[in-house]
């Protein structure tokens, strides 16, 4: 019988676990025998060196198309390229991500279980597909600089190609492209001004976030193909909404700094409040229906937002020595706070 490979920790768990339930009377000897035989301590973690190796794989890449520019020969090469069509080098990159995306695919269904080297390959092909869009907007740019529309053209595309392919990478890249879109598209309308509508970025990407995390809970596990990429979009939304809050309760709805560094941190306690009580709703609602991403959003946001209020309302009012102090204390209070409920854990 082929056993099954678990970490220490994990053992620890599972071997306390049989123990309970012999003790209980729920297993036999035998029966807790076959189990405890049934599991192995797992030896160096292959798929995490895995994941870490295409990662690196994919960051020495681009640090190889970067450091192409810092060579005088490469660079006296490129000079003399200069004058190639962007049509020439449009049709190379899509070339290149398609080929990018074949093998990706290839690989993902011949060998399943290679999931990080088929992300790989997607990911070089995502690269390509932003070259290509790159130089398409090029080709048919005519000065009205509106693009914007290119992003968006980034965003059918990749969302496409993540359903066609299975991608949850891809998807990712979806999303980022998407707040990339909502960005640039209000910039442009408001003239590459930082308000629109009366909103600066913070609020805007609020709104956004607040709105593709709904999306994500109430719509999108409606829509059968994107039903799989439903956690990631939930994940997604939460980041946008949560830094967009945080910033939020930091500047508030000022979008020039000269005016902002001119008012006291207190006319602006509104937006701080309101992240305070989103994170700690968020913290209610996972800890209420075993949502761990929620929950952790919350908790996260929630410490974050407790010492970005310490320093803003504390850092020039009180002696150095004794903010230091109230500071240590406060961990110390987490710590300990943390410490019980791992060890009511442990006991349980």
């Amino acid at each position: 019988m082929k056993k099954l490979d678990v970490s220490r920790q994990e053992k620890a768990t599972l071997d306390e676990a049989i123990d309970h339930w012999q003790e209980q009377g729920l297993l036999d000897e035998t029966t807790s025998k076959r189990l405890a035989d049934s599991y192995d301590v797992k030896g160096f973690d292959w798929r995490r060196l895995a994941q870490y190796a295409f990662w690196i794989a994919i960051s020495c890449v681009i640090l190889a198309f970067l450091s192409l520019f810092a060579d005088k020969m490469v660079l006296r090469w490129i000079e003399r390229l200069y004058d190639t069509p962007d049509v020439a080098i449009c049709v190379f990159c899509l070339v290149l991500a398609v080929v990018f995306y074949l093998f990706g695919f290839r690989n993902k269904r011949i060998y399943p279980d290679k999931t990080f080297s088929s992300e790989t390959l997607m990911a070089l092909g995502v690269l390509a597909t932003a070259a290509f869009i790159g130089y398409l907007g090029r080709i048919i740019d005519k000065g009205s600089g509106h693009f914007s529309l290119l992003f968006l053209a980034s965003v059918v595309i990749y969302g496409v190609l993540s359903v066609k392919l299975s991608s949850k990478l891809i998807w990712v890249f979806t999303l980022i492209s998407f707040g990339i879109w909502f960005a640039t598209e209000t910039a442009y309308h408001s003239n590459w001004g930082f308000r629109f509508w009366g909103m600066n970025y913070p609020l805007r990407f609020t709104l956004f976030g607040a709105l593709l995390t709904a999306f994500s809970l109430f719509w999108q596990p409606r829509i059968t193909p994107l039903r799989p990429f439903h956690q990631i979009s939930y994940v997604v939304g939460l980041t946008y909404l949560m830094i967009a809050l945080w910033l939020l309760s930091i500047f508030g709805n000022y979008s020039d700094l000269d005016k902002w560094s001119q008012v006291r941190q207190w006319h602006i306690f509104y937006w701080g409040l309101l992240s305070l009580a989103v994170s700690l709703g968020l913290a209610w609602y996972g800890l209420k229906h075993r949502d761990n991403i929620a929950r952790e959003f919350g908790i996260v946001f929630l410490i974050i937002n407790i010492y970005t209020r310490f320093f803003e309302y504390l850092w020039d009012n009180i002696n150095r020595a004794v903010f230091f102090l109230l500071l240590a204390g406060s961990f110390w209070y987490i710590g300990r706070w943390a410490e019980r409920i791992w060890t009511g854990r442990e006991a349980k």
